[in-house]
């Protein structure tokens, strides 16, 4: 059975903040396997029956399933593109326009859009991956995000528990791992509800919705 939102059952006018942000970070080329890509269409259709918002780097490959996912559950999904504006999306980064409710020009090229795609996010979920994975993965674990990881999905994704042994770092991310997308998502949904939800509401007690006109 799905659960409802968490966010979306708390009064919209006392505390109206944006619903949780999934972002899905994988490989946007190389051999991607067929269960890869089915886990990955069911990992975003998990997301959209949430009501959740779905971003990603706007790219084709494994983050591109997760939007199809979505798109065939009406979901809502964000790209956070490398390109300056659409001729060059589309043109010099060959990335993907199908099932994007919105695309945002970062005009930052490929490593530099990263720390955008990453900070649009509530949780991170990792599947597959390579060089640029990698480096996505790098930033939400340095700035201590809420992180998931599909496994079964190959790529740099099955080694990030070694990686984290060999960074020996507490950064204050937290990481959570399953095979099946559902279950993934619902224990981020938790993490969500455990450590941002709460501060989020604090925040909505002490704040101005509407904002503060600038003097």
């Amino acid at each position: 059975m799905e659960r409802i939102n968490y966010a979306a059952v708390l009064d919209p006018h006392k505390y109206p903040f944006p619903v949780m942000t999934v972002g899905v970070m994988g490989a946007a080329g190389g051999t991607i396997t067929e269960e890869s890509k089915a886990k990955m269409r069911e990992l975003g259709k998990c997301i959209a029956r949430r009501g959740y918002v779905l971003v990603t780097g706007a790219s084709p490959g494994i983050p591109h399933e997760t939007v199809l996912g979505s798109f065939e559950e009406g979901g809502f999904t964000v790209g956070i593109s490398p390109a300056l504006n659409l001729e060059e999306h589309v043109v010099k980064y060959k990335s993907p326009t199908q099932g994007y409710r919105s695309i945002i020009y970062t005009g930052s090229g490929l490593m530099g859009r990263e720390i955008e795609n990453i900070r649009s996010c509530d949780v991170v979920i990792f599947a597959g991956g390579r060089s640029g994975t990698l480096g996505e993965f790098a930033i939400a674990f340095d700035e201590g995000k809420i992180i998931g990881v599909l496994e079964g999905t190959g790529g740099i994704s099955e080694h990030l528990k070694d990686i984290i042994k060999m960074i020996d770092k507490n950064t204050g991310a937290i990481m959570s791992y399953d095979a099946d997308p559902l279950k993934l998502l619902t224990k981020l949904e938790d993490l969500y509800r455990e450590t941002l939800l709460p501060q989020h509401v604090r925040l909505m007690e002490i704040h101005n919705p509407d904002g503060v006109l600038s003097d």
